[in-house]
């Protein structure tokens, strides 16, 4: 069973992404396929290297680099997705095949409701917190600028349309334990679905 698992940036969805794994799913994370397709060695660090060779230092793609480069210029952007994405897709379908006709598999996707790959899920539970919140938790986590978080927030789906698009809403606005608790009740859902 696919189940798509998204939230804005500072949302909490790698912290129910890993509850999920606890409760006995197959977690296929984007961002980790991510970097996966662009490790030293990969045709997809090739194709970087070629395209911006500037963003290769000491044989080791520097993100900081490529990051200001593509979030600079659309066109660039479209280009680093063209060789990243397809290479994300194909690893994703590998571990999906390989897990097995009983398992629920989940894939963390950050931008799920901005592509079309929703659509070919079983279920999709979004994770949402207050605006402020996300924003103190990014800027805890990674030492961003406010202004930085808030354009990072500004290039994802607007949280009450992904909210249309969720089958599961999963509220993080509480302590960990509530998280927990709301995780576990719409682990529970997912899991009824699939074998109802």
């Amino acid at each position: 069973m696919r189940v798509g698992l998204t939230g804005g940036i500072g949302s909490g969805k790698s912290a129910v992404a890993d509850l999920f794994a606890e409760y006995g799913a197959i977690i296929i994370d984007a961002d980790v396929l991510a970097r996966e397709a662009v490790a030293p060695g990969s045709a997809g660090f090739a194709a970087i290297a070629a395209r911006w060779p500037q963003t290769i230092r000491a044989g080791v793609l520097d993100r900081a680099a490529l990051a200001a480069i593509v979030f600079a210029d659309p066109a660039a952007r479209a280009q680093l997705d063209a060789i990243v994405h397809p290479r994300v897709r194909s690893l994703a379908a590998e571990r999906e095949a390989a897990a097995g006709d009983d398992a629920i598999v989940v894939h963390v996707i950050p931008l799920l409701f901005e592509g079309d790959y929703w659509k070919t899920c079983a279920r999709n539970v979004l994770v949402t917190a207050p605006r402020e919140t996300r924003i103190a938790r990014v800027m805890a986590r990674d030492g961003w600028t406010r202004e930085a978080v808030e354009a990072r927030m500004a290039a994802q789906i607007d949280p009450e349309i992904a909210r249309t698009l969720a089958d599961d809403v999963i509220e993080n606005d509480a302590d960990r334990a509530t998280l927990v608790l709301r995780a576990r009740a719409a682990y529970d859902r997912i899991a009824n679905v699939g074998h109802g």
